[in-house]
């Protein structure tokens, strides 16, 4: 029997793709020592196989690896998925190794943000006789503002925390360790001290010493923030589904919250309503401060998280008009 041209053609890639090729390694940035010249793969490989195999010639921690293309210095993934023909390495292809530095998970990272505000609450409302000076009176006990705010601010943090050792599934394990601080202090500073200092403050100035504008304000505060604390708790749950345990896959969030919501990223939406919750509990300006600075960014990540979707999935994905805010933004 005779085989067909096209059937020779079929035979010859799949022989080339049980034929190793060769990569040139060069170092980027700071020299890691060990670093082999050369490594080799299958086309049908994994990315992550090369990181694999560079991590043990070069005896280096694969968190510390980040791998590059020397031709357009485009990032190699870490992906078990994605493969080294998909990345576009072929035989010869140069690629570039750098050294991230001293790494920390991102699980510790999250544990040690949140943790500020979750102390930073309690601890100056109950020393605010040591903390705070009422023109030679004694300072008096916290007003139900001031107590409302405090516990508000404690749930959304051990929300955070349980979240953080119980639902949330990071795509990278870990982040340079330096980052902890600039990290932090977001949470530590802005949520924590900031909001703390302001709120908790017997000064008549301060809004939540006096009684609030109208008897049914705390309930629409206390209702606002369960709303979007429980809107947020949905939407991580169903992020977590899409991801296996220790997993880096992605896929396309659907259903419950994400269909109530028509927007990319609805967990952001309902974690700015949980805010206005806590705002309306205080009327404090630096708690405005904070949604204002956390809204920002999370409407960047936002944004970014629909491009992502559109590259990722193409036709399979439909597309969102709105990224956070329903019918604004």
């Amino acid at each position: 029997m005779y085989r067909t041209t096209a059937g020779k053609a079929v035979e010859g890639q799949e022989a080339e793709k049980q034929r190793p090729i060769q990569l040139a390694v060069r170092p980027r940035g700071k020299p890691i020592k060990n670093l082999p010249k050369e490594t080799y793969a299958l086309p049908t490989d994994s990315c992550a196989d090369i990181y694999d195999r560079i991590s043990a010639k070069a005896r280096f921690s694969i968190d510390r690896l980040r791998i590059t293309k020397e031709s357009d210095g485009s990032h190699i993934q870490n992906s078990r998925i994605i493969t080294v023909d998909e990345a576009e390495l072929y035989e010869g292809t140069s690629i570039q190794v750098k050294d991230l530095g001293p790494q920390i998970a991102w699980k510790t990272v999250f544990v040690i943000e949140y943790l500020g505000p979750l102390i930073i609450h309690p601890a100056i409302l109950l020393l605010r006789p040591y903390i705070f000076h009422n023109h030679g009176e004694p300072v008096p006990h916290p007003a139900i503002a001031q107590t409302l705010s405090m516990w508000l601010i404690v749930m959304h943090f051990c929300k955070r925390e349980f979240e953080t050792l119980f639902i949330h599934r990071f795509s990278s394990s870990t982040m340079p360790a330096m980052n902890i601080f600039k990290n932090s202090a977001h949470y530590w500073i802005l949520a924590g001290f900031s909001i703390a200092l302001c709120t908790y403050t017997p000064s008549l100035s301060c809004p939540t010493t006096r009684s609030q504008p109208y008897p049914w304000w705390n309930a629409v505060a206390v209702g606002l923030f369960f709303i979007g604390e429980l809107g947020n708790l949905w939407a991580h749950i169903i992020l977590m589904n899409l991801r296996s345990a220790g997993g880096t896959e992605r896929g396309i969030p659907t259903g419950g919250v994400f269909s109530i919501i028509p927007v990319t990223c609805p967990n952001y939406f309902f974690e700015i309503v949980a805010w206005i919750g806590i705002w309306m509990a205080n009327r404090s300006w630096s708690t405005a401060i904070f949604i204002a600075v956390a809204g920002f960014q999370m409407a960047i990540w936002a944004q970014k998280k629909e491009r992502r979707y559109r590259r990722e999935f193409g036709d399979r994905y439909k597309r969102r008009r709105s990224v956070m805010i329903p019918f604004i933004f």
